[in-house]
């Protein structure tokens, strides 16, 4: 799952992007308005976190200018402002739920879970691909009912692949949907996880099918 945290305040930014991450999402920050709604308009993302008092764009503009702009990426707006009458503002002007500072990281992240679980949405959804699943409420991964252990990034590489089926998703799709935007990553850095998840999901099971496979010229589909 990949997140947006616009949020002015860098302590706060970097605290929920360390804890967002350790849950396994992938994290970008943006500490102003505009660097914020420029990419959320751009990048693809499974839910925007959006404080309400910044810089150079405040968050009900930016909320606003996205569904303008028919972006209808989940936004949950975070900011110290309590009122009931600036949680009706939030609301209307397109945000999905408001959590107000000071908050637990727990329940932001539940809010998050919540968030995915909106119609056509099929984040928390089990994944499976033949006798391979991923579960991302408990971030386990099994095949054949063996349990296997991945890292943060190994887990985001199997569960992108897995989230497209048979589809064949090139070095750059994979690039952008797993790294930060902002990361120097190179297309070999993606064989290179490519590799290592098929020692871990393919090698231990010599007696089944390969589920990870490299359409030569084009990149890399699953099952």
């Amino acid at each position: 799952m990949r997140v947006l945290v616009i949020e002015d305040e860098h302590r706060i930014a970097n605290t929920i992007k360390e804890g967002l991450e350790q849950e396994r999402y992938v994290v970008d920050v943006a500490y102003d308005g505009e660097e914020g709604y420029d990419l959320a308009a751009t990048e693809e993302y499974d839910a925007i976190v959006l404080d309400l008092m910044l810089p150079k764009k405040v968050g009900i503009d930016v909320c606003k200018d996205l569904r303008k702009d028919g972006i209808h990426t989940p936004i949950l707006i975070l900011t110290a402002k309590s009122m009931t009458k600036d949680k009706i503002i939030g609301l209307d002007s397109g945000a999905d739920d408001y959590l107000t500072k000071p908050f637990s990281f727990s329940e932001l992240v539940a809010r998050l879970r919540a968030l995915s679980r909106r119609p056509n949405k099929t984040v928390n959804e089990t994944l499976k691909v033949d006798d391979l699943t991923l579960d991302p409420r408990m971030c386990r991964v099994e095949r054949g009912g063996q349990e296997i252990e991945l890292t943060n990034k190994e887990y985001s590489l199997l569960e992108y692949l897995m989230r497209n089926p048979v589809t064949v998703l090139s070095k750059d799709q994979i690039i952008n949907n797993i790294w930060n935007y902002d990361a120097d990553i190179l297309p070999n850095t993606v064989e290179v996880y490519v590799k290592i998840l098929r020692s871990k999901i393919d090698k231990p099971f010599p007696k089944k099918d390969p589920l990870i496979n490299t359409v030569r010229g084009f990149g890399y589909k699953i099952g």
